[in-house]
C-alpha cells in the first residue's frame, strides 16, 4: 500500500483498499460500483484522484457536477461519453436514436430515459471491450437531475461488463442520490492521523496542545486541517488559534471553510475576482468562453494571484481548486456583480450552437420582468422536452414564469412549469408552481389542466377517492372548453374510482361514469378511448351486457391501432390498464387479455419505456398464471421487479401474490399480504384490499383451508370494488359448499350467474357451470362438471381446467364412483403437479390415495436448474437471437448475456448455442421442473392455440 505516503491520504487505508479492489475486478473482467460519501472537505474527491492513478491500462472517464441553478438535459452524461461518441453509431437503432437525441445531435421523439441509460450501458460494455473502464463522478448530487438518473439505471445494470463506476457524493446535499447501491461513508481523520497530516503542512515544530485543538476544532476533516493551516507557520498558529477559532467556530466545517476561501478573495485585484466569478457562473469549462465574456468586461484575463492564493489551478483551462472555492466565489459576489457576469456570458455564448445556456444566462443577468428573456427560457424549456430533459424542462418554463411581465402570460407559463414538475416526479415543486399560477388570471383551458394537475398529485400522494371529484370538475371544465382532453379525463376519473376501491357513491366509479355519459365531451381523437371510455361507463351505469358490445369494438382497436409516435405509443400504454382490468373481470376474456398485455410488452420494449414495460410485463404474466405457465410467469415478474429496482420504482406486489396462491406458498404469500395490505391503508389503495380476498381465497381453497377461504372471498365480496368480485364469487362458492354454508353458496352463485351471463366466454361459462355442479347432485352435477372442463378449455384457462377436474374427481369419490374418479384425480395431480401448484396437487395427490391408488413422490429440483433468467436469456437464444437482441430486449448488456449463456452451458452441459433447444426440452427450470416441449414461450401470435390440458376422461 502506497497511500500512506502520499500526504492528502493519511489514514484512508480502508478506503484505498476498497478502491484497490474495485481497480483489481474490472482488470479482471468484472464490474464494480462504488459510493463515496461524507461532507465537504472529508477527503472524496482525492480518493477519486488516487483511483486515477492507480487506473493503469483503463479507459478513465469523467463528469464532474457543479452547483448551479440552471439543469440542462443530459450535459454530464454527455461529458462522460464524449470519449465514446464515435461508436454510437454502431449502438443499435433504438438506442442509437435516443441517445443522439437527448445529446442534441439529432432531432427525433423524446427518448425514453431508460432507453438512454441502456444506450450508455452498452457504449461502455463496447468500449470495454478493448481496455476495462473506470467511470469517475465527483459532486454527483449536483449533476443534472436525469443524467444522475440515467447513470443510477447504468450502475444497477451492470454484472459481467468490465466497467467500474465510483462516485462521490457530499452529505447532506445529496442524501437523495445514489442510494441503495455499495457505498463507504467518509468520516473525519483520527486524531493520530490528522495530527500527522497538519504537522505535515506546517513550518516549523507545532507545539502539542495546539496541534490537538486544532485538530479537535477541525473535526478530523482534511481539508480544513490543509487549508486553514495553508501558509501558516507553528508560530502563528500558536498565537492566533485563539482569533482563528473565534472567526471560524460557527456553523458546519465546510461554512467555515466557505468563509475561509471568501477571505483569500478579499486580498485579490478585483479583475481577478471578476475572472473568478465568470467561471464560477459558467459551469462548462470553456476556455474560449471565458476569455471572451472577460474581454467583453474589459478583463485582463490574469489568473496568477488566485493561483497563488491556492483558490485554482490553471492546466490549460481555469479549475476551482475544491466547489467550495467556486461557491465562495459567487455567493460572496454581489446582485448586481453577478448579473453583469451573466449578461457577458450571455452575450458571449453562440446563440446557434448554445441558445438554451444563452437563454438561462440572459435570465439570470435579468433585473426585472422581460418578456423577450421569459420568451427565450420557454423555447429552452421545449428543446429540453424533446430531448427527455423534463426536470430541466420544468426549471427553465418556472424561471420563465418568474420573469414574465404580463399576468396571463406568466400564469399559462406556471401552469406548464407545474405539470412539468410533476412528470419529473417532484410534486411539491409542482404545488408551488400550480399555486402562484392561482394567483394569475387564468383562461377556462388553463383552469381545468391546473385542476387535473392537482387531483394528478393528490392521486400520486394517496389513492384514496379525494382525486376522482377533482378529475371530474376538471373534465367538466375540458368539456366546456372543447377540449378533446375532456373525455380522456373522464376516463381518469373512472381509473382513479377504481383504484380507490369504490363502485358506489358520490365519489364512486358509478357516479363518474354516469358524469362522463351526461358531459356531451367532444371525441378525444383516438377512437379506441372514446369507446372504451363508452363501454367502461355502460358497465358501470347500465350493468355489463350493456357496455361489452363497446367494450368489443374497443378491443379491435386496441389490439390494432397504428401508434405512430412515441408519444401516442405512451398514451396508449396509460390507456390499457383500464381496458384490461374491464376484460378480465367483465368479459371474463383471457384472450383479449393475452393479446392486448402482449402487445403492452412488445411496444414498451420497442420504444425502451421502462417505466411502462414492468405493469406490462405483471399483466402478461398474470395471464401465463391462468395459462397454466408458472414458470413463465416467474420470468416475466423477476424481470419486472429487477427492471423496476433498477428504475427506482416500487416493485408490483400483486403478481407475485397470485402466483403465490396459486403454488400454495403460505409464508410467502402471508409476507406479501401483510405488505400490500399495510400499502394499500397508507396510500389508499382500496382496491387492493379486494384482491387480497381473492387471492387468499385461492390460497386457502388450494390448502384446504375451506373456512379460512370463506371469510377471505367473503371480504372480498363485500368490498365495493370495480374489480375482483367475480373470481371471489367463485372461491367463495366452493369454500361455502365444503364448509355446509349453502345458503352463501346459493346466495353467490346468482350474483355469480348474473355477472357471467351475457359473454360468450369459456372462463364465464365454465366459472358458471363448475359453481353450479358444486350445489347440483346425480346427472345434473355430472352433467355441469363435464360442460365447466369443455368451457374452461375452450376459454384456455388451463388452471381452472385442472382444478375442475380436482373437483369432479372429489365429487365423484364421495359418490363412490371411484373408477372415474381416479382417471379425473389423476388428470388434475399431472396438471397441477407440472404447473407446480403444490396445494392443489396434494390435494389431488390425497383423494387419489383415498380412491387406493399410489402417487409417485417429486423429485427434488435439481441444483442445476436454471434461473428465471438464465431461462429467458437460453430461449432466445434457442431462437436464434444474437446476444445484442437479447440485451436490447432485456435491457441489459451483451457481456452480460454471454455471462449468463457460459453458466446455462455449465448447468445444462453443453458448449454451444446449436445443443440449446435440444437441451432446454429436458431441462429442469427454476422451479425444478423438467420443460415439456422445449423453451419457454414468447410472444404469441394472435389466435394461435394454446394447450388447454383438456384431456381427460368424461
Amino acid at each position: 500500500m502506497i497511500a500512506s505516503t502520499l500526504p492528502d491520504l493519511v489514514g484512508r487505508y480502508r478506503e484505498c483498499a476498497v478502491l484497490d479492489e474495485l481497480l483489481v475486478a474490472v482488470r479482471a473482467g468484472e464490474s464494480r460500483v462504488r459510493v463515496f460519501r461524507g461532507e465537504a472537505g472529508i477527503g472524496k474527491s482525492v480518493l477519486l484522484e488516487y483511483a486515477v492513478a492507480r487506473a493503469t491500462h483503463l479507459t478513465v472517464t469523467r463528469a464532474q457536477g457543479v452547483e448551479a441553478d440552471m439543469e440542462l438535459p443530459y450535459a454530464s452524461l454527455h461529458q462522460l461519453c464524449a470519449p465514446f461518441l464515435n461508436q454510437v453509431d454502431a449502438l443499435p437503432g433504438p438506442q442509437r436514436d435516443a441517445l443522439r437525441v437527448a445529446f442534441g445531435m439529432a432531432a427525433g421523439d423524446p427518448p425514453d430515459r431508460f432507453l438512454v441509460g441502456l444506450a450508455v450501458l452498452t457504449l461502455l460494455t463496447r468500449a470495454s471491450e478493448n481496455r476495462p473502464v473506470l467511470v469517475v463522478v465527483d459532486d454527483a448530487q449536483w449533476l443534472d437531475q436525469v443524467s444522475l438518473q440515467t447513470l443510477e439505471f447504468v450502475a444497477r445494470r451492470l454484472l459481467a461488463e468490465a466497467v467500474a463506476m465510483v462516485f462521490a457524493v457530499r452529505d447532506p446535499e445529496g442524501g437523495d442520490a445514489l442510494t441503495d447501491l455499495p457505498e463507504t461513508r467518509i468520516g473525519g481523520l483520527d486524531a493520530a492521523s490528522a495530527a500527522q497530516l497538519l504537522e505535515a503542512t506546517v513550518s516549523g515544530r507545532l507545539d502539542r496542545q495546539v496541534r490537538d485543538r486544532f485538530v479537535a476544532e477541525m473535526h478530523g476533516n482534511p481539508l480544513a486541517l490543509l487549508e486553514f493551516s495553508r501558509g501558516r507557520t507553528a508560530a502563528e498558529l500558536a498565537y492566533g488559534l485563539d482569533s482563528s477559532a473565534s472567526a471560524h467556530a460557527q456553523g458546519t466545517v465546510s461554512s467555515r471553510l466557505e468563509r475561509d476561501f471568501a477571505e483569500r478573495l478579499g486580498s485579490l485585484p478585483q479583475s481577478t475576482r471578476t475572472l473568478l466569478l465568470i467561471a464560477a457562473a459558467e459551469p462548462v469549462g470553456d476556455a474560449g468562453l471565458l476569455m471572451r465574456a472577460a474581454a467583453s468586461l474589459d478583463i485582463t484575463a490574469d489568473v496568477t494571484p488566485a493561483r497563488t492564493a491556492g483558490l485554482i489551478d490553471f492546466r490549460g483551462f481555469l479549475r476551482f481548486r475544491h466547489p467550495l472555492v467556486r461557491s465562495a466565489v459567487y455567493h460572496q459576489a454581489g446582485v448586481e456583480e453577478r448579473r453583469k457576469v451573466h449578461r457577458a456570458l450571455a452575450a458571449a455564448t453562440d446563440p446557434e450552437l448554445d441558445p438554451d445556456r444563452r437563454a438561462w444566462h440572459a435570465a439570470q443577468a435579468a433585473s426585472g420582468p422581460d418578456e423577450d428573456v421569459a420568451a427565450g427560457l420557454e423555447r429552452a424549456a421545449d428543446r429540453a422536452r424533446q430531448r427527455g430533459g423534463i426536470a430541466a424542462e420544468a426549471v427553465l418554463l418556472e424561471r420563465a414564469a418568474q420573469v414574465t411581465p404580463d399576468a396571463w402570460l406568466r400564469g399559462r407559463r406556471a401552469v406548464a412549469a407545474a405539470e412539468a414538475h410533476f412528470s419529473a416526479a417532484s410534486p411539491d415543486r409542482a404545488t408551488e408552481q400550480a399555486t402562484l399560477a392561482e394567483l394569475c388570471p387564468l383562461d377556462c383551458l388553463d383552469l381545468a389542466r391546473l385542476a387535473r394537475l392537482r387531483a394528478r398529485i393528490l392521486f400520486a400522494r394517496s389513492r384514496s377517492d379525494e382525486a376522482a371529484p377533482l378529475l371530474l370538475e376538471a373534465a367538466a371544465q375540458f368539456t366546456a372548453a372543447g377540449s378533446p382532453l375532456a373525455r380522456e379525463t373522464y376516463l381518469e376519473a373512472i381509473s382513479a374510482t377504481i383504484f380507490a376501491g369504490r363502485v358506489h357513491g358520490p365519489t364512486g366509479a358509478r357516479a363518474a361514469a354516469a358524469a362522463a355519459r351526461a358531459s356531451g365531451a367532444p371525441p378525444s381523437g383516438s377512437k379506441a378511448a372514446d369507446l372504451l371510455l363508452d363501454g367502461v361507463a355502460a358497465i358501470l351505469t347500465e350493468g355489463y351486457e350493456a357496455g361489452l358490445t363497446a367494450l368489443r369494438g374497443a378491443l379491435d382497436l386496441l389490439a390494432q391501432e397504428e401508434l405512430r409516435t412515441r408519444e401516442a405509443t405512451m398514451r396508449w400504454l396509460l390507456l390499457v390498464p383500464v381496458a384490461l382490468e374491464a376484460f378480465i373481470h367483465y368479459a371474463w376474456d383471457l384472450h383479449a387479455w393475452d393479446t392486448l398485455a402482449t402487445r403492452a410488452v412488445r411496444l414498451a420494449r420497442d420504444i425502451g419505456a421502462l417505466g411502462a414495460l414492468p405493469p406490462a410485463l405483471i399483466y402478461a404474466g398474470g395471464v401465463h398464471i391462468h395459462y397454466g405457465d408458472f414458470a413463465e410467469a416467474a420470468r416475466m415478474i423477476d424481470e419486472a421487479d429487477a427492471i423496476a429496482a433498477a428504475t427506482g420504482h416500487a416493485p408490483h406486489k400483486y403478481a407475485s401474490l397470485v402466483l403465490a396462491a396459486w403454488r400454495g406458498d403460505a409464508e410467502a404469500a402471508s409476507h406479501i399480504v401483510d405488505s400490500a395490505r399495510a400499502s394499500a391503508v397508507q396510500r389508499g389503495e382500496v382496491s387492493l384490499l379486494g384482491a387480497m380476498g381473492y387471492i387468499q381465497g385461492v390460497l386457502f381453497n388450494g390448502l384446504a383451508r375451506y373456512d379460512e377461504a370463506l371469510v377471505a372471498s367473503r371480504s372480498a365480496i363485500d368490498h365495493d370494488g370495480f374489480n375482483f368480485t367475480g373470481l371471489a364469487l367463485v372461491e367463495h362458492i366452493e369454500a361455502a359448499t365444503r364448509c355446509g354454508r349453502l345458503d352463501q353458496a346459493r346466495t353467490s352463485l346468482a350474483r355469480l350467474l348474473d355477472l357471467t351471463r351475457a359473454t360468450d366466454s369459456g372462463w364465464a361459462a365454465g366459472a358458471a357451470a363448475r359453481s353450479r355442479a358444486l350445489l347440483a347432485e346425480g346427472d345434473e352435477a355430472d352433467g355441469l362438471y363435464s360442460t365447466a372442463i369443455e368451457e374452461f378449455g375452450r376459454g384456455g384457462v388451463a388452471v381452472e381446467v385442472a382444478r375442475t377436474h380436482l373437483l369432479y374427481g372429489e365429487w365423484l369419490r364421495r359418490n363412490r364412483r371411484r373408477a372415474l374418479a381416479r382417471d379425473h384425480l389423476r388428470v388434475a395431480h399431472d396438471m397441477f403437479d407440472g404447473m407446480r401448484a403444490d396445494a392443489f396437487a396434494e390435494r389431488a395427490r390425497r383423494e387419489l390415495t383415498a380412491t387406493g391408488e399410489h402417487v409417485r413422490t417429486r423429485v427434488a429440483p435439481s441444483a442445476g436448474a436454471l434461473t428465471p433468467q438464465e431461462s429467458q436469456i437460453a430461449s432466445l437464444a434457442a431462437d436464434g437471437m444474437t446476444n445484442a437482441r437479447i440485451g436490447a430486449e432485456l435491457f441489459i448488456s451483451p457481456h452480460t448475456v454471454e455471462w449468463h449463456l457460459r453458466k446455462v452451458y455449465t448447468k445444462l452441459g453443453i458448449n454451444s448455442r446449436r445443443a440449446l433447444p435440444d437441451a432446454l426440452a429436458g431441462a429442469p427450470g427454476a422451479d425444478g421442473r423438467e420443460r415439456r416441449g422445449g423453451g419457454p414461450r414468447r410472444d404469441r401470435p394472435k389466435g394461435s392455440p394454446r394447450p388447454a390440458g383438456t384431456s381427460g376422461p368424461r
